[in-house]
């Protein structure tokens, strides 16, 4: 397979592709004139890489999740680890939104919007303090 037909296939744009071929985690071959070929087992590991990335995986956890992957020796607490700890991040990352989300919210609610110049938001904004 081409790059084209790689990328349709997968579901990546080209330039991702050859981005994770730059950083090691996909090594297609080569045909005499440079151009990539794509295997089956290539496109198995964008479609893997595609949806770890989807999941929010940064490129070092897909290279390890690459990794595990490729051991058959691997024991899955280890990749129960690395899942818990991005499902960590992520639900961290969920609480703050959600503190954000309540500070704005009472913002809003207090701010008449109306034509006077004073608004509790820019206050917030200026002092931290609401």
């Amino acid at each position: 397979m081409n790059i084209g037909d790689v990328a349709k296939r997968a579901g990546l744009p080209a330039k991702t592709i050859r981005y994770y071929e730059d950083i090691g985690l996909i090594t297609p071959l080569r045909d005499d004139n440079g151009y990539r070929r794509f295997r089956d087992s290539d496109l198995h590991k964008l479609a893997f890489l595609g949806r770890a990335r989807a999941l929010g995986f940064t490129i070092e956890d897909c290279r390890t999740l690459l990794a595990l992957y490729d051991d058959k020796t691997r024991a899955s607490a280890d990749v129960k680890e690395l899942a818990q700890a991005h499902l960590n991040k992520i639900e961290d990352k969920i609480a703050q939104l959600q503190s954000m989300r309540d500070t704005l919210s009472e913002l809003v609610q207090s701010c008449a919007g109306d034509n006077r110049p004073d608004c509790p938001i820019l206050s917030d904004l200026a002092t931290g303090q609401h």
